[in-house]
């Protein structure tokens, strides 16, 4: 029975575990099922595909789930490239610096995430015509830096 559940389908048929860094010592746990554990009882490829459909706040909770959740998703850093590409439409400057820094695509997403629907809602205009502090939402407001506030500035003087 433990051969029989060592057969795996060739390597050309798995592109996404080419992208995991670990996933040949993700697939030796996943051997060691738990019955409840899906990550430890599918292909590491169908859990994969699986989480690859998650949207972000999905993603991060499944992160939080249990061990075997998290080691799966930190060893796959692809999984969370495509949500940090989208950050990426409005914190160009910064993701391309924490890329550029050696963090990872869960690293940058994470450290990016608020700080980009923040900035959206700037400078999209959501936020041009508060008169009061207590009129901003306490979402509304994010530390960024020098650069970020002159971007938000010039797209409020161009309105």
């Amino acid at each position: 029975m433990v051969e029989s559940s060592k057969e795996t389908t060739p390597q050309r048929n798995k592109p996404p575990l080419a992208a995991c860094k670990k996933c040949s010592v993700l697939s030796e746990q996943n051997q060691r099922a738990s019955p409840k554990d899906f990550v430890q009882l599918l292909p590491l490829e169908i859990c994969l595909k699986i989480f690859s459909q998650l949207d972000i706040q999905s993603l991060c909770n499944a992160a939080m789930t249990c061990q075997s959740w998290n080691r799966t998703l930190e060893s796959c850093d692809h999984l969370w490239k495509h949500h940090c590409l989208v950050v990426k439409a409005v914190c160009q400057r910064e993701v391309d610096g924490d890329r550029g820094n050696g963090y990872s695509w869960k690293v940058t997403l994470l450290r990016n995430y608020w700080k980009s629907k923040v900035k959206h809602g700037w400078l999209s205009g959501r936020y041009s015509n508060i008169h009061s502090r207590s009129a901003l939402l306490e979402k509304s407001m994010y530390p960024m830096d020098v650069d970020t506030w002159g971007e938000i500035l010039e797209a409020e003087l161009e309105r």
